[in-house]
This record gives C-alpha cells, sequence and structure tokens, in this order.
C-alpha cells in the first residue's frame, strides 16, 4: 500500500490501495460499451415490432406489453403503451416520440436507438457483432475470476448472509463501509453482481440464441427450455432492462458512497482508504 498524505489528524492517514487488477479494469470499461451498444441496438430491433408475447407463437391480442400509437380526433397521434390490461398515455417517450421536430410513430425514441433512424438491418448488424463482444468478454472474466480466485469475491458467505438485513438498513440511512471494510464487497454487491456476471448474462444469451432459428435447428432444447421463442424474446427483453436497473443502481451508489474515489479505483485500480495508526 502507499500512504498520501495525513489528512489533519495526527493518527489517521489516508493510504492508496491496490483494489482492482487490469484484467478487471480492461474487461469492466469492454463490458459497459458492449451492453450500451447492445442496449440500443437491441431497441432498434424491438421497434420493427413494439409488442412482447408468452407461448410458442405470438397471440397478438393478447400482448403481455406493447407500444402502439392512436390517431386522436384532432388529427393528432398518442402514444400508448400497455402493459397486460393496463394502458398509459406515453406520448413523446413510447409509441409516439419526436423526431427532427416531427411525431413519428415508433416504440422507443430515436436517441435510444442505434441507429436513429429507422433501419432493422443495422440494428441486427450492430446488436450480432457486439453480442460477439459480450460473450467473448464474459467467457475471459470467467476464466480470470476462477483461476484468479476473484470468484471468491463476488460469493456471499455464511456471515454475509446473516448480517444482509443491517447491511439493507445501511444502505437506505447511507452508511457505507469504511477504511479496510471498504475494500470488500458487503453482500448487497456480492449478491448484485454475482446474479448479473453469472446469471443474468448467460440467460440473456441463451434467450438470444433461442430466436435464431439457425441455432433453434441445431439446439431445439432451447425452445423446450423457454417455452418457445416468443416467451425467449419476453425474457431477453426483462433480462436487458435488469442490466439498466443494474447500472442505475450501481451509478447511483457510486454517486452517494465516494465518486471520485471509486472512479478512480476503476480507472488506475487505486481506492484510498482511511488508516488508524492507533
Amino acid at each position: 500500500m502507499a500512504s498520501l498524505a495525513p489528512t489533519g489528524s495526527a493518527h489517521k492517514e489516508r493510504l492508496l490501495v491496490y483494489r482492482h487488477s487490469v484484467m478487471v479494469r480492461v474487461l469492466h470499461w469492454i463490458n459497459a460499451l458492449v451492453l450500451l451498444v447492445m442496449l440500443m441496438s437491441g431497441l432498434q430491433i424491438f421497434n420493427a415490432h413494439p409488442a412482447l408475447y408468452l407461448g410458442k407463437t405470438a397471440d397478438f391480442d393478447h400482448p403481455v406489453l406493447s407500444m402502439s400509437a392512436w390517431r386522436e380526433p384532432d388529427g393528432s397521434l398518442k402514444g400508448v403503451t400497455q402493459v397486460g390490461p393496463y394502458q398509459f398515455n406515453t406520448t413523446g417517450m413510447l409509441g409516439v416520440s419526436s423526431f427532427y421536430g416531427q411525431m413519428v410513430v415508433r416504440g422507443f425514441p430515436s436517441w435510444a436507438t442505434i441507429p436513429g433512424f429507422k433501419s432493422l438491418a443495422l440494428g441486427r448488424l450492430w446488436h450480432f457483432f457486439f453480442a460477439w463482444l459480450f460473450v467473448i468478454n464474459g467467457l475471459l472474466f470467467a476464466s480470470y475470476a476462477i483461476s484468479s480466485g476473484h470468484i471468491r469475491e463476488l460469493l456471499p458467505t455464511g456471515h454475509d448472509i446473516r448480517n444482509i438485513g443491517k447491511d439493507f438498513v445501511d444502505h437506505l440511512r447511507l452508511r457505507f463501509p469504511k477504511g479496510k471494510e471498504a475494500l470488500h464487497y458487503n453482500v448487497l454487491q456480492k449478491l448484485a453482481y454475482f446474479t448479473v456476471i453469472f446469471i443474468l448474462g448467460p440467460l440473456i444469451v441463451l434467450t438470444g440464441l433461442t430466436m435464431s432459428p439457425t441455432v433453434d435447428t441445431a439446439v431445439p432444447q432451447l425452445l423446450w427450455l423457454f417455452g418457445g421463442r416468443q416467451t425467449a424474446r419476453t425474457i431477453h427483453f426483462i433480462c436487458a432492462f435488469s442490466f439498466v436497473g443494474f447500472f442505475v443502481v450501481h451509478i447511483v451508489m457510486l454517486v452517494l458512497s465516494a465518486p471520485i474515489n471509486g472512479l478512480r479505483s476503476m480507472i488506475t485500480g487505486r481506492f484510498a482508504i482511511e488508516s488508524d495508526d492507533d
């Protein structure tokens, strides 16, 4: 550990600790870029048919989610998002949104898709190319985590599970670990990271493959496993927005706890903690 200058106390100084290896940092930033492109290109693909179904075939009369446009009596467009039996006016965001100053019919708005204009072909090209990068990056991380022992840092211990209630309350009160405790993942972080890396990651890849007729021909068990191509598409969509939810919480926690310190640790690998010499 490399120490920094004392911070005003005779007994406390800030220590700069090497927290994240080069491999973890590189794979982290690659994954962030890949997931962003995959999400935006995936929304472009979704816009070609902005509705989700359960089952082996599309039941057009009973979508679990849909984004559509209605023509109002005055001739204007109204965006309507339906979730099960419930309908919501989402004009300007979902169903109907602005494109170069004009209201147009589209599931997700242009700023949320790659490319911004309607192009299923280009959306698929972007999505499939970055999907392979996602798989390769994920395999590299899993291999590194297992071979280096990093995976042990992501597995909750019995002590972690027994203290999950306390950790949850501490987070609600914005009480974050200090000193050497900050160098280790708490139980909520472990559960979140493990779920995203080893459950959501493989699940989104498998459901993506299930939507491919070529893959289904070679591995028909995938259709059975996920209950049909339409159900796989719905699960794929849920997984994608689970990643979004994780990202939002991840950023919020970073900002509330130690934004500069946390960001520096993921760029340089160095994390500053307070040390008590008593």
